[in-house]
């Protein structure tokens, strides 16, 4: 059995982040931020352009394509008061269809400035192309913290266009800032592709086309899936320990040619760019775990206890994909959706990783226990050598090559 990691102290993950380490905005140009490597104990730098140089022979990347949606809409009231609804992610429906309704759709939501909207419908109109389009939110009933929103819109666009037009990106709370036209494009990876995420998978913020085909020109093998980034990603562990700490749900999605190659390439370096590619890759196998269990599921949900918990079911990677790609052939499924609430914690074994690249994380977030469960206590070091020479921290920050011990 995995070590247990509930009772580990939040408070054992925390560092000083002075406000004036974040970087508020984007490098001018993606692949000159500055890249720290730790690799066998030892700590360098150099900067992100340079990472065809210093990545494994063979090594694959895979990289999350999802794509941050305008997940920020603003609508005034008759009395003046401005409605905030931030969309995170479709009432039960796939996120794909929801983009392509042309009339309807209904989306789990946070509101700001809720006691402001007594009852009845929120309008506003939008002009796309000439033409005026009128947008009415009505509230359901609270989930949680969130409530279910049905929007209503005229002029025959799919809601990824209306919110593409009427909603704001969403940038992290900790920029303390409203976004600007620029962020538009330095909010998105240049290979985003699929729309739902209300956060970027911010590690791959530092590539360039150019850098992405001298990788492919260099023999680096590269995977796309997708997950698309919820707004949990910035819940702080709150507990003491994080056994009290209740993860959140992300959607994943993973092609039958993805878990192919990666297959094919087990054995040989496998490098995610961004946590939430990790979360993918391993809730994957973990999946594939599940299934061995009973063969017989009706689709993928990964708990967050789960690879803690499946005492005597640890699998092969190989045996564990081939129980995914099974389960797909029987089902005739091309790609598996599915999502996960998987916690990485100081205790788990990777089993499809070999190293990482990644930003620099938040204090006592569930991120930076990810990479403690990846390079031990040696995070502290780096964390440390990064804040005593002038990286710069989280969203738009620098970037880390994070290789397994």
């Amino acid at each position: 059995m995995l070590s247990d990691p509930k009772n580990i102290p939040i408070s054992d993950y925390d560092y000083p982040l002075p406000e004036e380490r974040i970087a508020k905005f984007p490098l001018a140009q993606r692949d000159q931020s500055k890249l720290l490597i730790y690799k066998n104990g030892s700590i360098s730098e150099s900067q992100f352009f340079h990472l065809p140089e210093l990545l494994p022979e063979k090594a694959m990347l895979v990289f999350n394509n999802t794509k941050v949606i305008h997940a920020r809409l603003f609508f005034r009231k008759p009395t003046g008061s401005v409605i905030e609804i931030f969309c995170l992610e479709p009432w039960q429906q796939p996120v794909a269809a929801a983009f392509e309704e042309r009339q309807h759709c209904a989306w789990l939501c946070f509101i700001g400035n809720n006691k402001k909207w007594k009852d009845g419908t929120l309008t506003r109109e939008i002009v796309r192309q000439n033409n005026i389009i009128s947008i009415v939110a009505s509230r359901r009933e609270a989930k949680g913290n969130a409530w279910i929103v049905d929007f209503e819109w005229s002029g025959g666009v799919s809601f990824a266009e209306l919110i593409e037009d009427a909603g704001v990106i969403p940038l992290p709370p900790y920029l303390h800032r409203e976004a600007e036209e620029s962020d538009k494009e330095r909010y998105q990876t240049v290979y985003a592709e699929h729309e739902g995420s209300v956060a970027a998978p911010t590690a791959g913020l530092h590539f360039t086309d150019v850098l992405l085909d001298k990788l492919k020109n260099q023999g680096f093998c590269t995977e796309y899936i997708t997950l698309h980034v919820g707004a949990g990603t910035f819940k702080p562990v709150s507990s003491e320990t994080i056994g009290n700490h209740e993860m959140h749900v992300e959607k994943v999605q993973i092609s039958r040619k993805n878990i192919e190659n990666i297959l094919n390439h087990l054995g040989k370096p496998i490098i995610p760019v961004g946590t939430t590619t990790v979360r993918t890759l391993e809730s994957t196998y973990w999946f594939g775990v599940l299934l061995k269990k009973e063969p017989h599921l009706d689709a993928m949900h990964v708990k967050q206890w789960d690879p803690y918990e499946l005492e005597g079911l640890n699998i092969s990677a190989e045996q564990s994909y081939h129980n995914v790609l099974k389960w797909m052939d029987e089902r005739g499924l091309e790609f598996l959706d599915g999502d996960t609430q998987l916690l990485i914690a100081p205790g788990y074994k990777y089993q499809i990783i070999n190293g990482l690249i990644t930003n620099f994380h938040q204090p006592k977030s569930t991120l930076l226990l990810l990479v403690s469960a990846l390079i031990g206590n040696n995070w502290r070091r780096c964390y440390r050598y990064a804040l005593d020479n002038n990286f710069r921290f989280l969203s738009y920050g620098d970037s880390c090559l994070f290789l397994k011990q």
